[in-house]
């Protein structure tokens, strides 16, 4: 009996020690168990590590709950294991599951907001990449309050949502993203900046209200001082500004934009007409980037009044009204004129 027991324990050993080896062979080998080109796996705030284990089994990241517990005991990262979404697109032993999950290494989605666009557009661009809903994004860059101690007249995040890539987390609050994009704005409009705007008498507001105009009126770095003189030429000498692109940002804003601008629009009641309301308008009509910025602080020594685009990405710039009619008549009666098809 004692040679038969003795006979068993051995066995019992010899399995326990296959069985064990078996599985550290198994935490150690790649797996890969879904079909796609990539599993996005998202964990949940507060989840424990077998609510964790059971996810990524359902997901097909790890073979089976034995290997993956051995996995976190071999790692000791069981308290360790992060919330949020994970992406997987090759095979990762278990060991490196579980690494993965303790780094906190969450799958991020980058995303570009070009220069000169609004809350709304980039409200599109945010549902577009997946992040979340547009509505989501409108609603938290609606809160001025990230940037109150640099305007506090602001009444939502208009022109102070910085223009560049950023990273985001999938299903994150957007207001995670749009507090982001506000401290780049901070980070961009620094110190120095704000001390050259009071040295030419700007607030933050009337400095990035200009440049987000400068930044709709020409893509052309050369000319971006040039109309920012332009614009503060009329201002100076209490010209209205007849900036076109307040007057979209009034019928956008109002649900009005049909894509094309009618003489009708420039009397349409406003604040933002620029046509109908002496100086700047309330506040910035896009999101510049930095070299309208810096534009705005720093016009061109020019004394032109008006321009006219050549329709090739820069502009004709007048002194004088005569001028101005002139260039019109070049640029946009001659120009349209010649591009007219021929009548039959």
């Amino acid at each position: 009996m004692k040679r038969l027991f003795l006979l068993i324990l051995v066995v019992l050993v010899l399995v326990a020690g296959g069985v064990a080896g078996a599985l550290y062979s198994r935490a150690h080998a790649p797996y890969r168990g879904y079909a796609g080109a990539a599993q996005i796996v998202h964990i949940p705030a507060g989840s424990g590590s077998q609510a964790i284990g059971a996810r990524l089994l359902a997901a097909g990241v790890v073979p089976d709950r034995y290997t993956y517990d051995l996995a976190l005991r071999l790692t000791g990262a069981a308290r360790s294991l992060k919330a949020g979404e994970y992406r997987f697109d090759r095979p990762m032993t278990p060991i490196d599951v579980v690494e993965k999950l303790a780094r906190g290494d969450v799958y991020v989605v980058r995303v570009t907001f070009p220069e000169g666009l609004t809350i709304g557009e980039m409200a599109t661009i945010y549902q577009a990449h997946g992040l979340g809903t547009a509505a989501a994004f409108e609603r938290a860059a609606a809160d001025p309050a990230p940037i109150a101690s640099l305007d506090p007249d602001a009444t939502n995040l208009e022109g102070y949502l910085f223009p560049e890539t950023y990273e985001a987390e999938p299903d994150a609050p957007a207001s995670r993203l749009v507090d982001a994009m506000v401290a780049r704005f901070r980070d961009v409009f620094d110190a120095r900046l704000r001390q050259e705007a009071a040295a030419r008498g700007l607030n933050t507001r009337q400095v990035i209200t200009l440049a987000s105009i400068v930044e709709k009126e020409t893509g052309n770095a050369a000319e971006r001082s040039i109309v920012a003189a332009v614009y503060e030429n009329r201002l100076r000498i209490g010209m209205p500004l007849q900036c076109d692109p307040t007057v979209i940002y009034a019928l956008e804003q109002a649900g009005r934009y049909t894509g094309h601008l009618h003489h009708d629009d420039m009397s349409f009641p406003s604040p933002y007409n620029t046509y109908r309301h002496m100086g700047l308008p309330p506040g910035p009509i896009a999101s510049p980037g930095l070299a309208s910025i810096v534009a705005a602080l720093n016009p061109a020594p020019v004394n032109y009044l008006y321009f006219v685009s050549r329709h090739d990405g820069t502009h004709a710039f007048a002194r004088t009204l005569a001028e101005q009619d002139r260039n019109v008549r070049k640029y946009e009666i001659d120009y349209f004129r010649h591009r007219r098809p021929p009548e039959y």
